[in-house]
């Protein structure tokens, strides 16, 4: 009848609504858990070494793969009856908050440059073992270049090139990978998607990981040496209690909005 043309419309606006909250709370979690995070002095040293376009594309296949997987955790939640993912998620918000307060309040302000150095020294070891394997790539290739003459040299080198361009897009995915792997942004990824619109959280996420992946690609140290640890951590404990307050204050409401739509 008449009365189902507004229904619709309804629906269409809280999942608008929805997914933009899910966008714009994944965004922020990202921004202020990865600033001056493991994974962005990993892009940002790599990208100092390496081309920055394969440093870059590696690192961010590794976090949107994380931020999909999260999600997915995060959706086998939703079999649990919402109200109670609801006030978990806002208590587990809530400690996340704390926590980073009490981080951010007891961090030294050399906090960025110990994480900097850490990496470093991991990223020293693995580019030695780099450097040895391309350098016995080379004599192997000149070994076959005298035998079997000069027809081969030109291609060859772009052989060489590809394998280690190949070699530094895996090591970005990796180490990414490896060091996102139960971190912060992750659990807060699977606890945003357990009760927010599962594509907003993804788009958010995949965007602000775009963001401070790029920002450490292209000016790392600079941004490193600009910023401070300290204050990133504790904004980041204001925005995640901001978040458990204000979810208080909405309560559960009636149902998740707008999730993978069933007909």
């Amino acid at each position: 009848g008449s009365s189902g043309e507004p229904t619709v419309d309804k629906g269409l606006l809280s999942s608008d609504i929805g997914f933009v909250h899910a966008f714009a709370a994944s965004f922020m979690v990202i921004i202020v858990s990865e600033l001056g995070d493991k994974t962005f002095f990993i892009a940002a040293i790599m990208a100092m070494r390496h081309p920055r376009l394969t440093v870059f594309a590696g690192a961010i296949a590794a976090l949107a793969l994380m931020t999909v997987l999260s999600v997915v955790f995060g959706m086998a939640a939703t079999i649990i009856p919402r109200v109670y993912t609801f006030y978990i998620s806002t208590a587990l918000f809530a400690l996340f908050g704390l926590k980073m307060l009490k981080d951010g309040y007891y961090m030294s302000a050399t906090e960025a440059a110990e994480e900097l150095e850490e990496v470093q020294s991991d990223l020293r070891k693995r580019d030695d073992e780099l450097e040895r394997e391309v350098s016995a790539s080379g004599s192997l290739m000149k070994v076959q270049d005298a035998e079997s003459g000069t027809s081969r040299r030109l291609s060859r080198p772009r052989n060489v090139a590809l394998k280690m361009l190949f070699r530094i897009f895996a090591q970005a995915f990796t180490m990414t990978f490896l060091a996102e792997w139960g971190d912060r942004s992750q659990l807060t990824t699977i606890i945003l998607s357990a009760r927010e619109n599962v594509y907003g959280v993804i788009a958010g996420g995949v965007i602000g990981h775009s963001i401070c992946t790029g920002l450490a690609v292209i000016g790392g140290r600079m941004i490193a040496q600009r910023i401070s640890v300290r204050t990133v951590t504790i904004i980041g404990g204001v925005v995640f209690l901001l978040f458990a307050v204000s979810a208080l204050f909405f309560g559960p409401g009636e149902e998740e909005p707008a999730k993978v739509p069933i007909p």
